[in-house]
């Protein structure tokens, strides 16, 4: 009897138990049903495309890079004895910067120097002999060959002591040092690391429309981000005579007033070129944040109700935080302009102010 009673129990728990997870599973479904509804939108920011004056002066961005930039190896092997700069020195072309061990090479310079000194001694009694008629044409000229010999074999064992004195090939800074008095090095090893940083060049890219009006030898006003109040004279030395795969072309620039090495290699900045043109009308554009990715990618979000359109665009000029618009666009499209990594083509939205 009592074992029955014990079933039943465990029966009603049974039930009990299954009702329960049942409820809550409900429950959960219910909740994330509310939880998707929530989220079922993303929220961004937007703005408004229109057609507004603008100047004709157009800014492109990029790096400040040094005038030259070298790794200096050895051109020979062995313990580097002395290191004779520090990181941050100013050095010149010519300039010793480290000595390498040069037992092997003095020891082969004296062999080569005595050999010299006999073979020329050789030769100047062979040119005796030979006027007295000692000896023939053929002896001459086989000891006039070995002399040659001789001399290349100095030449170079010269050349390899000499080598042994790490010397800069330009001017400039030693921004890196890799070696320490001690250490064993191998012919082309990296020992030092040079910038000339006295003139400084910028490399930038602007479309095809901008390309037209820049030439080399253009003035241009070149300015870095730490600096904002403060512009640096630049000069167009560089443009691309073809378009790379975005087609856009590649221009150089090279600042000539950085006498006080107020601009760094590595700092950011903009150069800000004029396109020749005296008067503007109006024309379409759209804010440089609206675009994904980067202006290069031609791509921006367009609304429509409630809805993220991924939209292709053909963008003209660059202004600085706006980017004219050729195609895709017209006046009145609404744009996303915060957001967009959230995004797919037919994402529905939020706007947010």
């Amino acid at each position: 009897m009592k074992r029955i009673i014990y079933i039943l129990i465990a029966v009603v728990l049974v039930v009990l138990a299954g009702f329960r997870l049942m409820s809550n599973k409900q429950k959960t479904e219910r909740e994330t049903a509310i939880v998707a509804q929530e989220n079922a939108t993303v929220a961004v920011r937007v703005d408004v495309i229109k057609k507004e004056e603008v100047s004709p002066e157009y800014r492109a961005n990029g790096n400040f890079l040094p005038l030259q930039t070298l790794m200096l190896s050895s051109e020979r092997g062995g313990q580097v004895v002395r290191v004779l700069v520090e990181e941050g020195a100013q050095v010149k072309t010519g300039q010793t910067l480290a000595v390498i061990k040069a037992d092997m090479y003095s020891v082969e310079l004296e062999s080569a120097e005595a050999a010299y000194q006999t073979a020329a001694k050789d030769a100047e009694r062979f040119e005796n002999a030979f006027a007295s008629g000692g000896v023939t044409q053929q002896q001459l000229d086989q000891v006039r060959l070995q002399l040659k010999g001789a001399k290349a074999r100095l030449d170079q064992a010269r050349i390899s002591m000499g080598d042994t004195h790490v010397k800069s090939t330009i001017n400039g800074t030693i921004n890196r040092k890799m070696i320490e008095p001690g250490t064993v090095v191998g012919p082309g090893v990296p020992l030092f690391e040079i910038v000339n940083v006295s003139e400084l060049k910028m490399e930038v890219t602007v479309n095809e429309n901008q390309v037209a009006g820049i030439s080399v030898g253009d003035p241009v006003e070149v300015r870095a981000s730490v600096y904002p109040n403060r512009p640096f004279e630049g000069e167009v030395t560089f443009v691309a005579p073809m378009a790379d795969s975005n087609l856009n072309f590649r221009v150089e620039i090279k600042i000539t007033n950085n006498k006080d090495n107020a601009l760094r290699a590595g700092m950011y900045g903009s150069v800000l070129f004029n396109s020749g043109e005296t008067e503007t009308e109006p024309i379409l554009t759209a804010p440089r944040r609206a675009f994904v990715g980067s202006v290069e990618n031609n791509e921006i979000f367009v609304v429509k109700d409630s809805t993220a359109f991924l939209t292709q665009v053909v963008s003209g000029r660059n202004f600085g935080d706006k980017i004219e618009i050729i195609e895709g666009l017209k006046e009145g499209d609404v744009v996303v302009t915060s957001g967009q990594i959230n995004l797919l083509d037919g994402t529905a939205i939020n706007i947010v102010e």
